[in-house]
């Protein structure tokens, strides 16, 4: 039978900040969003090929096992759900060997099909990045509209999925006092959210689009402060616990 094999970008061995503990991390080819501060826009092209199948990756995760004790396994991307027949596949065998398994996810592909349904039975968690509350300025951030996150994340609370809420303050973009108390009074609704991740904006990555020849257009916004990433989650929490 032939096997399925998945376009992965790269993989890295000892992540700490993909979920708990130590993750072995596949990072999948591919993204239908243009975020306007991502950092990996060289996972976008779906024509860039590196196929790896499950059995190779199950190996690879094998072969460093004993360091990731309270860990496990996470797929990240660009967007990992392009891919889903083969991360089902991934999770299945990641789950016969008792892998803990993580989702790094925008969920903007989310259609509620039977696929989803098959998916969860085999996810122990999705981190999943909400972009912006509001959905026409989720539009001008990412290039769609954040109906079918919004829904995924709804559909993962019904489900009783646990989740880890990510959300990137962007000054000028994501930082505006209503739509965190909207995101907050959101996140609110949600039954199975077990951390808030609020993430200051950095612009490391300009080096790497200017070395892909893509215009960086966030050139001239300055990154976010810690403290200033502390106060746009208080101002979240705030919302979520009144």
């Amino acid at each position: 039978m032939k096997e399925n094999k998945g376009n992965i970008h790269s993989i890295e061995t000892f992540g700490t900040v993909d979920g708990p503990g130590v993750r072995f991390v596949v990072f999948m080819q591919g993204c239908p969003m243009r975020c306007k501060y991502c950092h990996n826009p060289d996972t976008w092209n779906m024509a860039v090929n590196r196929h790896i199948s499950v059995r190779e990756i199950l190996s690879q995760y094998d072969g460093v096992k004993e360091f990731l004790r309270n860990g496990g396994l996470t797929v990240s991307g660009g967007e990992p759900l392009l891919q889903i027949d083969f991360i089902i596949e991934l999770f299945k065998g990641a789950k016969e060997k008792n892998i803990h398994t993580a989702l790094d996810t925008s969920g903007i592909l989310f259609d509620n099909t039977k696929k989803y349904d098959e998916l969860i039975k085999y996810t122990d968690l999705v981190l999943l990045d909400i972009k912006h509350i509001d959905e026409e300025a989720h539009k001008k951030l990412t290039g769609h509209s954040n109906k079918s996150v919004l829904e995924f994340a709804k559909y993962l609370s019904n489900n009783n999925i646990p989740m880890w809420i990510r959300h990137v303050v962007v000054p000028n973009l994501t930082d505006k006092k209503e739509d965190l108390i909207n995101l907050g009074k959101f996140i609110k609704t949600l039954k199975s959210v077990k951390i808030l991740d609020v993430l200051p904006y950095h612009d490391m990555a300009k080096e790497k689009y200017k070395q892909l020849n893509i215009d960086y257009t966030l050139k001239d916004t300055k990154p976010l402060t810690k403290q200033e990433a502390i106060k746009a989650k208080e101002i979240i929490i705030k919302a979520i616990t009144e």
